[in-house]
């Protein structure tokens, strides 16, 4: 279970790991296993922890007040899960994070992740390309949504998320586009 996340800090940070370092930064994870349906994080929790996937799929998403879910997250192994905002200010969550699949997880606290960044370089190097890397993609996920025809947002999706296809049903790709099932459907056809 550990060795992914150590695959994943090594693929990140170009100061290598030592074994004590990464002793360090195992002693502090906790593994929790979910099952499909089972939430990580509900709305109105503040998020105490984020999880590394070592295993599974998660799907992140809203309630509007006409009942619709709006899902704002696809998640699959080696992507971290948690709300940034309420997890940085203690702040109740307006979203709920659930397992698609059964899912194996490492979580972290805030206050440990803030230690093991200054105590661990190559930790640090993984953390900040991580939020650059995130910040990236919610930056295109963003410009997708606002100019981006529903063809192009499928397009970009397939392109970028290949395995997602295999891995969430249709209505939530479609719910993640910001586009109806219908919809969807049609763009497939007209791409296939």
């Amino acid at each position: 279970m550990f060795k992914r996340i150590h695959d994943y800090i090594g693929s990140y940070a170009k100061t290598p790991l030592s074994y004590g370092e990464f002793e360090q930064i195992k002693a502090v994870l906790r593994p929790k296993s979910f099952k499909r349906k089972q939430y990580f994080l509900q709305k109105g929790e503040v998020c105490h922890y984020f999880g590394f996937i070592v295993k599974g799929a998660m799907r992140q998403y809203s309630v509007d007040d006409k009942g619709i879910e709006h899902i704002v997250q696809l998640s699959l192994e080696n992507w971290w899960v948690g709300d940034r905002e309420s997890w940085a200010m203690s702040k109740p969550t307006i979203y709920n994070i659930v397992a698609w699949e059964d899912t194996e997880m490492l979580l972290i606290t805030r206050p440990d992740t803030l230690r093991l960044a200054q105590e661990i370089p190559a930790f640090d190097e993984a953390v900040r390309m991580m939020d650059e890397r995130r910040s990236i993609a919610n930056q295109k996920r963003i410009n997708a949504a606002i100019s981006f025809s529903a063809e192009e947002r499928y397009r970009d999706f397939v392109n970028s998320y290949p395995e997602f296809l295999q891995r969430f049903p249709q209505h939530m790709i479609a719910s993640y586009l910001g586009i109806t099932k219908e919809t969807l459907s049609r763009v497939r056809k007209q791409n296939n």
